[in-house]
């Protein structure tokens, strides 16, 4: 380099040897203060919000006890029911999904005194992985059992009568829970069921994803706290259905 003596030529070799470090920040964001190290070259990739964790069966199971409002049950409770809000309870919890992976957001609507009972048989469920299709107030389909069923939804607490009575079903004073209504469906004295979709599950010998049998685990746990299984009922089965009662 003609011209340049020792030192200018020092000097801009040392400008060269800048330029790579200066390079290692482009696509960098403005808040990242131009401190730490260079993002690495291939980063982990991150899971869709939402998405259920890769190793799903760490999560555990979690559950919460709430206290309810009449404004939360606007279109399962009312005036001359048999158990006022304040003796019920929403148990918020994780449950075992018919895609295998657990779900969270799980809401049943219960009797207050038979909340931590629950609590304990849905924690067995969840540890066998018994598959649940969804949870959710029957509120969500405007109190309507046909509905909730239709959807195949796990519902409790609906202040409504039973199924061909005049007088009030368990689920109205929280102590009935009915699990996978089409997989256990209600099936009449003269054997049809009013589901179309669910007919399929009349044959008791179905061994699908969600099935009850009889003395099989989930009918167990339901046991373990005294609470018996409409399956067992004599005339008209109603499979998805475990009570206090028994009835």
């Amino acid at each position: 380099m003609p011209g340049r003596g020792p030192l200018a030529t020092a000097t801009f070799l040392a400008a060269l040897l800048v330029v790579p470090v200066a390079a290692t920040g482009c696509g960098r964001g403005s808040d990242d203060g131009g401190g730490g190290s260079a993002p690495p070259a291939t980063p982990p990739t991150a899971s869709a919000p939402g998405t259920p964790s890769a190793t799903p069966t760490k999560q555990g199971f979690q559950s919460d006890v709430k206290k309810v409002t009449a404004g939360d049950l606007k279109e399962s409770w009312r005036k001359g029911c048999p158990v006022p809000t304040s003796g019920l309870r929403m148990i918020e919890m994780t449950y075992w999904g018919m895609d295998d992976r657990p779900h969270t957001g799980g809401r049943l609507v219960v009797n207050a005194k038979a909340a931590d009972d629950l609590v304990t048989v849905f924690k067995k469920l969840y540890g066998m992985r018994y598959p649940i299709e969804r949870m959710e107030p029957v509120d969500k389909y405007g109190g309507s059992d046909f509905d909730s069923i239709e959807a195949n939804n796990t519902s409790a607490f609906n202040c409504r009568n039973a199924t061909g009575s005049s007088s009030f079903s368990q689920h109205a004073y929280g102590y009935a829970v009915d699990i996978n209504p089409c997989q256990n469906p209600y099936v009449y004295a003269d054997g049809h069921v009013a589901h179309k979709d669910c007919k399929k599950y009349k044959d008791r010998e179905n061994d699908d994803p969600g099935v009850i049998h009889a003395g099989d685990k989930v009918v167990k746990a339901f046991a373990s706290i005294g609470w018996g299984w409409g399956g067992e009922w004599s005339g008209a089965r109603d499979y998805q259905h475990f009570s206090k009662s028994g009835r």
